[in-house]
C-alpha cells in the first residue's frame, strides 16, 4: 500500500494528513519519550511510525483514538512556522527527535532526505524547514493540513507492524500504526465492511483452507511451497498462457537461475537493482580465478543475451520470446505479503524484438492479449499506467537516447 505523494493531496487526502497527525500528537501526550519517524497519507488513511518504550497493545489504540477525539474537539489550529533549517536541527535535537535530525542533516548535505517522494517528511526547500503545530504538538511537515483539529473525520486505528526505519534493516526497529479516516461515520462504516468481506475471501486464508500453498520457517520467508492442489491450479494457468502466446506468435525459452555479475553490468541491471537482489556468490572457478554469480531476479538479460547467441536479419523480426522463469528477490521482511509480496516468484515474461515500424503493432497486440485475459478471468476494473523517462536522469538512469525516447513514448 504505497504513499501518496503530497503534491497530488485531495481534500480527503488533506484530512488523512491531519489525522496523522492527531494520531502523533495523542501517541505523544501518552508517551512523551517518543522519537516520531514519518507518517504519510494512503489509500483509505494514514499511518505514523515511532519508536516507543514499549510495544503497543490493541487496548492502547483504543486509548489513542479516544484521544485523538478529545483534540477534535478542542478545535486545535493547524499552525505552520517556517525555520532555518540549522535552527531545526536545533529545535528537534532539544525535544530529543533523532529522526528528524537526521533527515534535516541530510537535506543540508545532499539536498534530499533521501525518503522516497511521497514519504519524505515535507520540507519546502534547503535553506529552510516548514513546521506544523497543532496545540502543544509540533511536527516537521509542508502541508497541507485542514484549518483546525475539528476538521478531521472519524479516525479508527486498526492495526500495529513493525517497519525499520527508513526501510533499511541496519536501522532500528519501529512501530508502525494504521489508521483509517474518513469524512462520515457510514463512509467508515462501508469501509469497514468491505474490509470484513475481503477477509473472507483473503488469498492466505484460502490458500490455508483449501490446501493450495505454504510456508515453512526452515525453507525461509516469502519463499511458498507449492502444494498438490495449487499445483494443478498454477500448470493450468501456466497451460491456458502457453497456448494463448504459441497463437500469438510466441517462441518459448528457458534461462537459468543464476548468472555472472558482468551481464547485469552490461545489461544496465546493476546497481540499480542490487538492493533488491540476494548477495553475490563469490565463486572459485579454477587457476586461482574467481567469478562473482547473481540470484536472477529478472529476465530480461538472459532473454538478451538468447537474441544475442546468433546472427539476426529484420526479416526474423519480430522476434518475441517467452519464459515462466524463477525469479529471486529480496524483499524486505516488511514487506512480504502472502503470494502478493514474495522473495521467489514465476515470471511470465516476454521479450519481443522487433523493428521500429513493427512497434505500434507489438505494442497494441500485448494490451490486447491483457484484455483478453482480464475478460476470461472476470477483471471489469482496471487501470494501465503509462510510464515515461525523466529527462533529469538521461546517461544515469536511463539510455541517453533522448530522440529513441521522445519516438518510442510519442
Amino acid at each position: 500500500m504505497g504513499a501518496i505523494n503530497p503534491k497530488k493531496f485531495t481534500a480527503i487526502d488533506t484530512m488523512r494528513h491531519s489525522a496523522a497527525h492527531l494520531l502523533a500528537a495523542a501517541v505523544t501526550e501518552m508517551f512523551p519519550e517518543v522519537k516520531l519517524g514519518v507518517g504519510p497519507v494512503i489509500e483509505n488513511g494514514f499511518y505514523y511510525d515511532m519508536l516507543l518504550p514499549r510495544p503497543l497493545t490493541n487496548e492502547d489504540l483504543t486509548e489513542l483514538e479516544e484521544r485523538i477525539k478529545a483534540l477534535k474537539k478542542k478545535k486545535l489550529e493547524f499552525r505552520r512556522e517556517e525555520m532555518p533549517i540549522e535552527k531545526a536541527i536545533e529545535f528537534f535535537k532539544a525535544r530529543n527527535q533523532d529522526f528528524k535530525v537526521e533527515l534535516l542533516r541530510d537535506l543540508m548535505a545532499h539536498g534530499t532526505t533521501n525518503l522516497k517522494e511521497e514519504e519524505a517528511v515535507d520540507i519546502d526547500s534547503v535553506t529552510s524547514a516548514s513546521l506544523y503545530w497543532t496545540g502543544d504538538f509540533v511536527d516537521l511537515c509542508r502541508g497541507p493540513h485542514v484549518a483546525n483539529s475539528a476538521e478531521v473525520g472519524v479516525v479508527k486505528l486498526h492495526n500495529i507492524a513493525g517497519a525499520y526505519w527508513r526501510g533499511k534493516d541496519v536501522n532500528p526497529m519501529l512501530q508502525r500504526v494504521y489508521g483509517y479516516a474518513f469524512g462520515t461515520k457510514d463512509e467508515l462504516m462501508a469501509h469497514l465492511k468491505m474490509i470484513e468481506e475481503a477477509e473472507k475471501r483473503d488469498h492466505r486464508k484460502l490458500g490455508k483452507e483449501l490446501k493450495l500453498f505454504a510456508f515453512s520457517d526452515l525453507v525461509g520467508p516469502g519463499l511458498p511451497l507449492w502444494l498438490p492442489n495449487g499445483t494443478v491450479l498454477v500448470e493450468e494457468m501456466e497451460k491456458l498462457a502457453k497456448e494463448e502466446e504459441f497463437k500469438a506468435g510466441y517462441l518459448r525459452v528457458r534461462t537459468p537461475h543464476l548468472a555472472k555479475e558482468i551481464m547485469y553490468k552490461t545489461s544496465g541491471h546493476l546497481p540499480y537493482y542490487a538492493d533488491t537482489m540476494f548477495p553475490p556468490m563469490v565463486m572459485d572457478e579454477g587457476d586461482g580465478k574467481k567469478e562473482t554469480y547473481y540470484l536472477k531476479a529478472m529476465n530480461c538479460p538472459h532473454h538478451h543475451q538468447i537474441y544475442a547467441s546468433e546472427p539476426r536479419s529484420y526479416r526474423d523480426l519480430p522476434l518475441r520470446l517467452a519464459e515462466y522463469g524463477t525469479c529471486y528477490r529480496y524483499e524486505q521482511s516488511g514487506e512480504l505479503m502472502g503470494l502478493m509480496r514474495v522473495r521467489s516468484m514465476q515470471m511470465n515474461d516476454a521479450h519481443m524484438y522487433c523493428t521500429p515500424e513493427q512497434f505500434a503493432s507489438e505494442f497494441k497486440a500485448v494490451n490486447d492479449m491483457y484484455l483478453k485475459y482480464f475478460e476470461l478471468f472476470g477483471l471489469g476494473k482496471y487501470v494501465m499506467r503509462f510510464s515515461t523517462h525523466d529527462p533529469k536522469e538521461l546517461g544515469k538512469k536511463y539510455v541517453n537516447e533522448p530522440e529513441l525516447w521522445k519516438k518510442t513514448e510519442d
